[in-house]
């Protein structure tokens, strides 16, 4: 599912009435302001920030420049734009680091909202950029908190200490010991959660606080539960003065309410999200780039650095002199299909592209298909994936029952195959293109 995508289409249904006037009067602005004004609401956004929003978006979209603007709708969307930035920014968006290691990071939040699972996710993404985290399980409530932390602890590659049932706050206390000892630059505290909120669960999160003083203290919180997760990290603020919030499920079925109105209730940043159940599913928060993916602007860099992660030096060069060779084969083919999957769902990554961003919906794509295909091209003997033109007829029969597949579904991928060869024939070709290859 496309981020914010019930938001995202009503928003730009408004946006494309207004191109279709040309000019704009105040009256047709003014329209166009109680409509975005109402697809906040239903997008379950704070009524008190929308208010601030929709006041401050319409004196800007309300001045001379705009009105006698030859292009006022462009300018209304990138006021809209701009806005939405502005009410996701902070200063403080990224992770701070202790001056002097390790630096101790606190996370918090009720039961249910993925906090342990996202405990393992932080540690993974700041392994990824060198740095040497350890786990801590101070947990010592919930059924299985601490195996389940050691589980995802492993699929990140990390330590995780613990201490059994024994005192929280202790726990904190002597982990700190062991990553001084250990060399361990990063701290992570999985904490107590609650079902709900309670004066037990905040005593003990501030005696840790106080125990160990942590650099960051980081509320999760389950974006699908809308105006809940604004009330939850609300709570947590006021106990705790909590440092930043990490949201996850963010491409689940979130209507957007949380990450529009959690940094202005709080005034605390969004500094990560959560986007899929995978170990490496977490991102920094970009609040540019999530605007323009909720107006159906597309976010290339988030693409691109999707495929940095997924495509290795060697394999780029590889695909390149096969480019410039004209010698793109099947191969090639499941290398690809191999790289997208990594990067995530087709539809996400289309809703990532501008121009396509907002049609994601009427864009019929076949995951299942990707399956068979890759079923197919692994059916096929070496020599096959390199010279298909050697596919026959009673080929096709042999990878048809090899692959779980009909001859009719590899007819498709042949064609497909060439229909692809082709394009990169005619990429070449290209003026301004041909360098590339």
């Amino acid at each position: 599912m496309a981020l914010f995508s019930g938001l995202s289409e009503k928003l730009n249904h408004i946006f494309k009435k207004l191109t279709n006037k040309g000019r704009l009067t105040q009256l047709e602005i003014n329209e166009a302001m109680r409509e975005i004004k109402i697809a906040l609401l239903e997008a379950d956004v704070n009524y008190l920030v929308v208010k601030d929003f929709i006041a401050k978006t319409s004196a800007k979209c309300l001045n001379d420049e705009i009105l006698k603007s030859l292009t006022p709708s462009q300018q209304v969307v990138k006021v809209v734009n701009e806005s939405l930035i502005e009410l996701m920014s902070s200063a403080d968006q990224k992770l701070k680091f202790s001056s002097k290691p390790p630096t101790i990071i606190m996370m918090c939040g009720l039961q249910g909202a993925g906090k342990t699972t996202m405990c393992a996710k932080l540690a993974y993404h700041l392994k990824s950029t060198g740095k040497k985290p350890l786990l801590v399980a101070c947990d010592i409530y919930r059924p299985a908190a601490i195996e389940q932390l050691q589980t995802v602890g492993k699929q990140a590659g990390c330590e995780v200490f613990e201490k059994g049932k024994t005192n929280p706050v202790k726990i904190a206390k002597l982990a700190v010991e062991h990553a001084n000892k250990q060399g361990f630059d990063i701290v992570i505290l999985d904490t107590a959660g609650r079902l709900h909120i309670n004066d037990e669960l905040m005593n003990e999160l501030q005696k840790i606080k106080n125990e160990v003083v942590p650099t960051e203290i980081l509320l999760v919180v389950d974006s699908m539960t809308g105006q809940d997760a604004v009330t939850v990290a609300e709570s947590f603020n006021n106990k705790l003065d909590i440092t930043g919030v990490i949201l996850t499920k963010l491409d689940g079925d979130t209507r957007g309410g949380a990450a529009l109105s959690i940094k202005a209730v709080t005034n605390k940043p969004i500094k990560f999200s959560g986007i899929g159940e995978k170990i490496g599913d977490i991102e920094p928060f970009y609040p540019d780039r999530i605007a323009s993916r909720i107006l159906g602007m597309g976010d290339v860099l988030t693409l691109i650095e999707k495929a940095q992660n997924a495509v290795t030096e060697e394999e780029m060069k590889r695909m390149e002199q096969n480019f410039r060779q004209n010698s793109f084969t099947f191969e090639d083919y499941l290398i690809q299909m191999e790289q997208i999957k990594k990067m995530g769902s087709l539809k996400d990554l289309i809703s990532m592209i501008p121009g396509l961003s907002n049609k994601v919906g009427a864009i019929n794509i076949d995951e299942k298909q990707l399956l068979k295909n890759k079923a197919i091209i692994q059916s096929m003997t070496k020599k096959e994936r390199v010279n298909p033109e050697l596919i026959k007829s009673s080929q096709k029969k042999r990878i048809a029952t090899g692959s779980g597949t009909t001859i009719q579904d590899i007819n498709m991928l042949l064609k497909q195959y060439e229909q692809t060869k082709e394009l990169i024939k005619q990429m070449k070709g290209k003026k301004g293109i041909k360098g590339l290859f």
